[in-house]
């Protein structure tokens, strides 16, 4: 076998093809587009590059066949709640049904990290934020939302054998959006609702900045300050909000407010892999303004949850419920969607966890898993912390 460093736009390209090639077969595979995954290793276009370091390897078989890849990163912003040790982070993990070929991707990830004096490594993560290529799926093999991994069974006994031990669970939850919500969330729905303090909107994409702004405080409240969360400014979002603009849906994305004051935010879109799955990876001029037709002809019925959440002096009050029932009066008299996913919650959250099963009719659609291999052997393993 032949380890090789990802130094040159060829070899890039090979980096993204042993994804393709072995998922090739898998009806449930969707390929991500070539421009998400090489976004993540241009400085020119990821920040993260201003706080560490990244690399990527491909493993190529005796007869030169592409059989593996791996990319290995540092991040001096990425830390977790508990953490002793400098940590490093492994991604972008694909291998043939081979623990030796495993076993040379994550030795070569493993030695570079040592090198640049790191005690652990974490993977698969991103080399960014938690809402991209996060964990290893280990429940729920069906077609992936957009950005979320996706692959094969047996690579949790490839990281197992190997030493990666379970650091956190991490869930998503899925519904039946056609279908009522729990009595409990219709009765604190009409609770709230009688107070005209409360009030809800969906975003308006002629006001972004007015939403973007609203957004921003949620957000600052909710969870700046938590898991290595950092605040945003405004302008972020707005950037955000304009990216966003061509493929979303004002009614999926609700804010809900007190004297006109934002407290909450509920932000979802359409599910971007029901278009893109059929552009191969693809997004050059041609398969863009391929995309516009297909999303213009091919039905959408998915959509998924990016963001929930609850400024703490409104936490517990209800408000999660008069925002759920509020989006929900909207939403099924579209008879636009049949499913709906959230974004995956740590099992260290409980109460995260426990808002999305009170959600409604919910179930557990997957189950990712990050791992975390200690360097030095000896060295007592310990899981991430429960968030109090």
């Amino acid at each position: 076998m032949q380890l090789t460093e990802v130094t040159t736009t060829r070899l890039a390209k090979d980096f993204i093809r042993v994804n393709a090639e072995i998922n090739k077969n898998d009806p449930n595979y969707i390929r991500p587009l070539d421009k998400d995954i090489n976004d993540v290793f241009d400085p020119k276009k990821n920040k993260t590059f201003r706080f560490g370091e990244a690399v990527r390897w491909i493993l190529k078989d005796n007869d030169g066949k592409l059989i593996g890849r791996i990319a290995a990163f540092t991040n001096k912003k990425y830390k977790n709640k508990g953490d002793d040790v400098p940590v490093g982070g492994i991604g972008f993990f694909d291998c043939i049904n081979n623990q030796a070929a495993a076993d040379m991707l994550f030795d070569v990830a493993k030695h570079w990290l040592i090198q640049k004096g790191m005690q652990a490594m974490d993977g698969p993560i991103n080399f960014g934020e938690r809402d991209r290529w996060w964990g290893l799926l280990v429940e729920g093999f069906q077609p992936p939302p957009y950005c979320l991994n996706y692959n094969k069974p047996y690579y949790k006994e490839l990281f197992e054998i190997y030493g990666f031990k379970c650091f956190f669970n991490q869930i998503c939850f899925g519904l039946d959006p056609r279908k009522e919500v729990s009595k409990k969330i219709l009765d604190r729905h009409a609770q709230i609702a009688k107070d005209p303090a409360f009030s809800s909107s969906y975003i308006k994409k002629n006001q972004l900045e007015k939403f973007a702004a609203d957004f921003t405080i949620v957000y600052n409240k909710a969870w700046a300050g938590h898991g290595g969360l950092k605040e945003l400014k405004k302008e972020q979002v707005l950037s955000m909000f304009k990216k966003m603009k061509p493929v979303m849906d004002e009614k999926i994305v609700w804010f809900i407010y007190h004297h006109n004051d934002p407290i909450a935010i509920f932000i979802n879109l359409p599910d971007l892999n029901q278009w893109f799955k059929y552009l191969n990876g693809k997004f050059d001029l041609w398969h863009k303004l391929k995309f516009l037709w297909i999303k213009k002809t091919k039905k959408n019925n998915r959509f998924t949850g990016l963001v929930f959440g609850v400024v703490p002096e409104f936490q517990g009050t209800g408000v999660d419920a008069y925002m759920i029932n509020e989006a929900k009066l909207v939403v099924q008299p579209m008879k636009k969607y049949e499913e709906y996913e959230m974004q995956w919650i740590g099992e260290f959250n409980p109460k995260m966890i426990n808002v999305a099963e009170n959600f409604g009719d919910t179930f557990r659609t997957r189950k990712l898993t990050t791992y975390r291999y200690l360097f030095d052997r000896t060295k007592e393993f310990k899981p991430h912390p429960v968030l109090s």
